[in-house]
């Protein structure tokens, strides 16, 4: 009778998670005023609560921090190296992953009414929440009809855009599948630094050349970088190609 006294008294102690009373507090904090007042380490910890429900994520959340240097860094690390840190197994890894994706879907879900362009500005703010959360490099083609509503806006290929002849002829076939007038071309620089490339200007060329047999007109290429975007026609650097401004009236 007494092992069994025991036995119940450990399975409950077990089952107890670890620092239950700190867990509500900081679930409520977040509930009462939002993640604002928050660190960088206690976002990590909160979030890491439906991740690993009997460890403490506080002091995983620094380790995260110490590793990869920010916020932004620990969510944008590759899935290997976030399983390298002391407690931070499959599920916290892939939870963490997941987080940039899904903000990247709410954004896109939030600016699915979003339908008329008439500024270089207005299409480089939607562009750049189609870049949330990815590393690797990305071709994203926007359509326009003829009155600047958008038709259509997605990726048309993952890899460098210097590999333009891979999805020129993808980009040509939804041109005329959508029965467009205007096209914008964008692309992310993973590494940070969004002004273009001569190798970007050279496949702008392409592009523009390719569309104009279809009579739809290349009307930017905007190059994103983290929450910055570079719009080669504001800049005036290929007037060439980009010879005329969004009709803004």
């Amino acid at each position: 009778m007494e092992k069994n006294e025991v036995y119940l008294s450990t399975k409950k102690s077990v089952a107890k998670p670890v620092h239950s009373g700190h867990r509500e507090r900081v679930k409520n904090k977040f509930l009462k005023d939002g993640l604002d007042g928050f660190e960088q380490h206690a976002v990590l910890e909160l979030l890491l609560y439906y991740g690993i429900p009997l460890k403490d994520t506080n002091s995983i959340g620094h380790a995260l921090l110490q590793k990869f240097g920010s916020l932004s860094a620990v969510f944008d690390a590759p899935f290997e190296e976030l399983t390298k840190v002391d407690g931070v197994g499959k599920s916290a890894a892939t939870l963490i992953k997941l987080i940039p994706q899904l903000c990247r879907r709410y954004q896109e879900n939030a600016d699915k009414d979003k339908n008329w362009i008439f500024s270089y500005d207005e299409a480089g703010k939607l562009l750049i929440n189609k870049f949330i959360g990815r590393t690797d490099e990305v071709i994203v083609l926007m359509l326009l009809d003829s009155r600047n509503r958008m038709i259509y806006c997605d990726v048309v290929n993952e890899g460098t855009v210097t590999t333009a002849n891979i999805y020129v002829k993808k980009i040509v076939k939804l041109a005329v599948q959508y029965n467009a007038a205007y096209a914008i071309l964008s692309h992310n620089h993973p590494s940070g630094y969004c002004m273009p490339s001569k190798q970007d200007m050279n496949s702008t060329m392409w592009i523009y050349e390719a569309l104009k047999t279809v009579e739809v007109k290349l009307i930017d290429h905007v190059i994103v970088s983290n929450s910055d975007f570079f719009s080669m026609a504001k800049s005036g650097i290929m007037s060439e190609v980009f010879d005329s401004e969004l009709d803004t009236e």
